[in-house]
């Protein structure tokens, strides 16, 4: 049997940073997408399903392997998929355990498979000693210094106020466009670093994954006419601002407008994991077509059922697995259906609009319960 006293340390550790996180961020609220019931859906399929695939992609390419070829742009083996594969379940955790759903023995043996392949991916994808961006001050260190110089090497000057704009409003668009594509989750774009520079300036690297035609099938009606599938976006700031990143890919700047400390900018065509270089000139044109490409898929979503929003949302979720099945060669081979093995509770569960906001989590009370 796993060691239970280990794995109660590794979720309370979870649930110290995660409830931490969760408190801070906006309200789960969306005119468009039922969010709330799509993540309580996905979690219980994650608790339920994960130890299986996590076993079968283990057997083909050990974790601390799929972790490391996340320092490659262009995929995403990345800080937001490694924090949710750990904590998305743990939420279906919460959601069984009160009906009695749970049982204690193989829950320890769930959560020791989930904790056993997410630890040694994530220290591998780091590479600091580190685990999380909470341990090390905010920072993740994706990029190792050859992907930082020629991400660098490829960055213009910044010194015209139009070139700003652009860099801003195409940022804008894709930022938009991704969030609607993941179903109003940020796992589509987010930022790494910040990577100290000489003079005292700091490089901000901004991926957008995954945003042409994809495994997710509404985007086969929208993607196909978009440039690129995956881009990274190189920001080196002045000295005049501090840069912190979470685990969820966000940025806290001070000051606020990081915009206007940007000295220098690239932007590269990232699929594959090699890095094209994109001209500035061509960034007009990108952005009108991922506008286009927004407009129709929210007509798309706007034409989907309550339940058909709900199994997409839950599919995306569930499927933040999945590049670390394709980084161990057996994507293909696994089963990524939802709503599978959450029917049980899916008509329950799909009638949630929102969870009561209780603020800040009483220190003296485990985020994630504890196993007996």
């Amino acid at each position: 049997m796993p060691d239970r006293d280990a794995v109660n340390e590794i979720l309370l550790y979870h649930g110290n940073i995660s409830g931490q996180m969760t408190a801070e961020r906006t309200a789960l609220e969306s005119a468009l997408i039922p969010v709330t019931a799509y993540i309580l859906i996905s979690g219980v399929e994650c608790y339920r399903r994960y130890p299986e695939l996590m076993a079968a992609i283990t057997a083909a390419k050990p974790p601390s392997e799929i972790g490391a070829a996340g320092k490659l742009p262009g995929n995403q083996v990345d800080a937001v998929h490694l924090w949710s594969i750990a904590n998305i379940a743990l939420v279906g955790r919460q959601i069984l355990a009160p009906f009695g759903m749970i049982e204690p023995a193989a829950d320890l043996e769930t959560l020791a498979a989930i904790f056993g392949f997410w630890e040694p991916a994530a220290a591998a994808f780091r590479g600091d000693g580190h685990l999380q961006a909470w341990d090390a001050g905010f920072v993740v260190p994706r990029y190792g210094p050859e992907v930082i110089a020629e991400l660098v090497a490829g960055t213009t000057p910044v010194d015209d106020d139009s070139v700003r704009a652009t860099i801003s409003k195409l940022n804008a668009a894709l930022t938009s466009y991704l969030f609607l594509l993941y179903f109003d989750t940020r796992a589509g774009y987010q930022d790494t670093g910040p990577y100290p520079l000489p003079d005292g300036q700091t490089l901000l690297v901004r991926d957008f994954n995954e945003m042409a035609v994809s495994h997710f099938p509404w985007s086969t009606a929208i993607g196909a006419d978009l440039p690129h599938a995956n881009l990274t976006v190189a920001l080196v700031l002045d000295a005049d601002i501090t840069v912190k990143v979470n685990d969820w890919g966000t940025t806290v700047t001070d000051p606020v407008d990081y915009v206007g400390h940007v000295v220098a900018a690239g932007f590269f065509d990232s699929t594959g994991g090699t890095l094209t270089p994109i001209p500035v000139r061509a960034l007009d044109e990108l952005r009108a077509s991922v506008k286009r490409a927004q407009k129709d898929l929210y007509r798309l979503i706007a034409g989907m059922t309550r339940a058909e929003k709900i199994d997409a949302g839950a599919y995306v979720y569930f499927t933040f697995l999945r590049p670390f099945a394709r980084v161990a060669g057996v994507e293909e081979e696994l089963d990524w259906t939802v709503p599978r093995d959450s029917l049980d509770l899916y008509e329950a569960l799909s009638m949630i609009d929102k969870i009561p906001d209780e603020g800040m989590p009483d220190p003296d009370v485990p985020y994630y319960t504890p196993l007996p």
